[in-house]
């Protein structure tokens, strides 16, 4: 699971319209109880990208060899230049999408999921703790997604994430709920 525990939110984004309110979503003074930044897994860093572009350049170039100055590498080089180019634009797409993140943040008295999308599109939820709930679904296309349920709203958590570090995310995120609820002593409203 690709996570990063850290001690404060940050920032002042602008006003919440994920929860139907017109506060603004601002930053808080106190330390947060629990909080985690989810991203997806990154199996090739730069320097691996690179590699592997020159070894496949080399794949490319090596049967061009025997037919350079004749009419046939002038029929292939075209394909040769979009296969690389399709290997290109698939490791910038995939860059793209590693941009994504989801950041979920807990206090005593509020929850709160803010997603970064590639895009730069922000998405943010939040809801009392004491009426947030976790459900680990299973489905024959999804094995094992979470959901958080609370605010009025249900949301998916971590789906880029393998089945079993879903199931540690929501353990962890119980877990941390129960001590939240139980250090702050917050009674239902």
């Amino acid at each position: 699971m690709t996570v990063e525990n850290a001690s404060s939110a940050g920032g002042t984004p602008p006003a919440d319209r994920a929860s139907g309110q017109a506060e603004a979503w601002a930053a808080r003074a106190d330390a947060p109880r629990y909080h985690v930044l989810l991203w997806p897994n990154r199996s090739l860093d730069p320097r691996g990208r690179r590699v592997v572009m020159g070894l496949v350049a080399l794949g490319l170039a090596v049967p061009m060899i025997p037919a350079l100055g004749t009419p046939v590498f002038w029929g292939l080089l075209p394909f040769e230049l979009v296969a690389f180019g399709a290997l290109w634009l698939s490791f910038r797409r995939n860059d793209a999408d590693g941009r994504l993140t989801e950041e979920l943040t807990l206090w005593p008295d509020e929850m709160r999921v803010e997603r970064r999308e590639p895009s730069g599109r922000v998405l943010r939820w939040r809801a009392d703790p004491y009426f947030v709930r976790l459900t680990l679904h299973e489905d024959a296309k999804v094995e094992r997604y979470l959901t958080v349920k609370g605010g009025g709203r249900e949301i998916e958590l971590g789906a880029f994430l393998s089945p079993d570090e879903r199931v540690r995310l929501a353990e962890e995120i119980e877990s941390a709920i129960r001590a939240a609820l139980a250090q702050g002593a917050v009674a239902p409203r």
